[in-house]
Formats: C-alpha cells, sequence, structure tokens
C-alpha cells in the first residue's frame, strides 16, 4: 500500500534555467539540476516535457529522458537546452535519483511567462543569472 512507503522528501535539489548567453538576435538558455546536498546523488533520471496552450490550441513538446549516474555534492549537471518559444508552456522536469538504496523523485514545474527576468537570481554553484525552483 502506498501508505506503507517511506516518506522520502526532496530537499536540496534545484533545478535552473540559466541565461548564457545574448547578442542583437537572440538569447542562448540553459537547464541545469543542481545538488546543493552534502552527498552525492546517484542513478540521476530526468524526464523533461513541455505542455499547454498557445495561441488557442493545445500543444505538446517531445518528452526527453536524460540519466546521469553521479552528481557529486555541491556540483550541477547541464540538462538540456531551452528555447524561448517553450517559456509559454508548462516546463516540467521530473527528477529521480537515488542516496543509497533510497529513492527519491520530484516534478519541477517552470509555469508559464515565470521565466522573466523580473525573476531572475544568481543561481547557486552555476553562478550565472536565471531562475531556479528548489
Amino acid at each position: 500500500m502506498i501508505k506503507d512507503l517511506p516518506e522520502n522528501n526532496v530537499k536540496d535539489i534545484a533545478v535552473a534555467v540559466a541565461l548564457e548567453g545574448e547578442n542583437i538576435e537572440s538569447k542562448t538558455w540553459y537547464v541545469y539540476l543542481i545538488n546543493l546536498k552534502k552527498e552525492p546523488i546517484e542513478n540521476v533520471l530526468v524526464t523533461s516535457r513541455g505542455y499547454g496552450e498557445k495561441n488557442g490550441e493545445q500543444v505538446k513538446t517531445s518528452t526527453l529522458r536524460h540519466m546521469f549516474p553521479v552528481i557529486a555534492n555541491g556540483a550541477y549537471k547541464l540538462i538540456e537546452p531551452i528555447d524561448e518559444q517553450t517559456f509559454g508552456l508548462n516546463n516540467e522536469y521530473w527528477v529521480s535519483y537515488y542516496i543509497g538504496t533510497q529513492i527519491y523523485d520530484k516534478k519541477f514545474i517552470f509555469l508559464p511567462e515565470s521565466i522573466v527576468d523580473s525573476n531572475f537570481i544568481k543561481l547557486p554553484v552555476v553562478n550565472k543569472p536565471g531562475v531556479m525552483i528548489r
């Protein structure tokens, strides 16, 4: 039964969208997984997808999966580049990982229009401007 499973709360893990660079014509954006824990995480699986409504129609992006054997404590990994045109959609990142034999998972969802300059912070570890969900 579900009630018998341990409650594994995800803490000190973040997904961030960072502004990598910009020129007159465009901006370059990347999505990172940041491990703020004092221990490494292992067998990390990240599933990403976008969904929502655009111009009155339901839109879905492809589902992508990314695997990382280990992310060291206080480190980060590049998940994928992200196109600015998807910022009007829900951008979902479902992260699963192990610490020892315990599995943890959590969905991180960037809501439409949440990736804007007014929400920027200096991202920890990555040291770039961007938006982070913890």
